[in-house]
């Protein structure tokens, strides 16, 4: 029996919901949209806010007097660049399937396409962007494939006055693999808080880290070359260390089905229209995003020696 409910803005709000759970990045950078950004295009340059910093001034008794700072955010210029797309063409049949089968045949796989695409761009940007390293051989047994390696990171991020709180590490299948033979997550149930295991993290509170794990980030394959890592490479970072700012895409005019919605951090549209050639409704789902780094500072590469 066909599903009345399935409108446009019910079947976007379900893949946003699907996009969201899926991204491993999204939710651990600093994210920033506004819907009075309006319509935007590819390359179009946005302004996002920056948290504000201060600095403690001295207050003196015998001489009162405070120094008032400038509480504005700052802004940062962050161009949309990145426009990812999943289209697909179901038949008649297809559209009159429950909420249910429709995100599990259809959905979900085309947000889970769009999640690696996003999660991508960020590692990217971080991979280009910090320049401090940890987990290399020197000292031992900090190496990358031990989870103590976040020692060393730890140790470079209160170097640079970083908060303790709101910082993770992303790490790839290789590294994980390491890290799960540790007894520092083995026995993270003695802890008496082991609800991030279960969740399908790493561990939660791993030397002031929240550890996850992304197949966005691999090994290299075959020989690297010269002065490229031997090893992944994952992140250290606090969550201000990058930045993702999405906005949201205007729905066509000629078109009658579509809808757009946006939800913490995140703009999603999705049009459906019908193909004469392929004689089905095509339906497109798409996001239009940019990311940058804010501090490269804030985050440290976890990675083994270069080639």
């Amino acid at each position: 029996m066909a599903n009345t409910l399935l409108t446009p803005s019910v079947i976007a709000k379900k893949a946003l919901a699907n996009l969201y759970e899926q991204l491993c990045m999204v939710p651990l950078v600093y994210t920033d949209v506004s819907s009075e950004w309006g319509s935007q295009k590819i390359g179009s340059t946005v302004t996002i806010r920056k948290p504000a910093t201060f600095t403690a001034q001295t207050f003196n008794p015998a001489a009162p007097s405070i120094t008032v700072q400038n509480a504005t955010e700052t802004g940062v210029a962050v161009t949309l660049d990145q426009h990812k797309d999943v289209s697909f063409a179901i038949t008649t049949q297809d559209l009159t399937l429950r909420l249910e089968d429709f995100d599990a045949q259809f959905l979900n796989p085309a947000c889970e396409a769009l999640a690696q695409s996003v999660d991508r761009a960020i590692i990217a940007q971080a991979l280009a962007d910090f320049t401090q390293v940890a987990g290399e051989s020197t000292p031992a047994g900090f190496e990358w494939n031990k989870p103590e390696s976040l020692i060393e990171a730890d140790r470079q991020l209160n170097i640079q006055n970083v908060p303790p709180s709101e910082r993770a590490a992303v790490v790839g299948p290789t590294t994980r693999a390491g890290w799960l033979n540790s007894d520092i997550i083995k026995h993270a149930d003695k802890s008496g808080d082991n609800a991030a295991l279960r969740q399908g993290s790493i561990g939660n509170g791993i030397f002031g880290f929240s550890a996850y794990m992304t197949q966005n980030i691999v090994q290299p394959a075959g020989s690297p070359a010269v002065g490229q890592p031997t090893t992944e490479v994952g992140l250290a970072f606090h969550k201000t260390a990058l930045a993702l700012a999405t906005a949201p895409l205007a729905l066509p005019r000629s078109n009658t089905w579509g809808a757009m919605e946006s939800y913490k951090g995140l703009s999603l549209r999705i049009v459906q229209d019908y193909d004469l050639d392929l004689k089905s409704d095509v339906i497109s789902v798409d996001i239009l995003f940019g990311t940058k780094t804010l501090d490269p500072n804030r985050g440290v590469l976890l990675r083994g020696d270069l080639a």
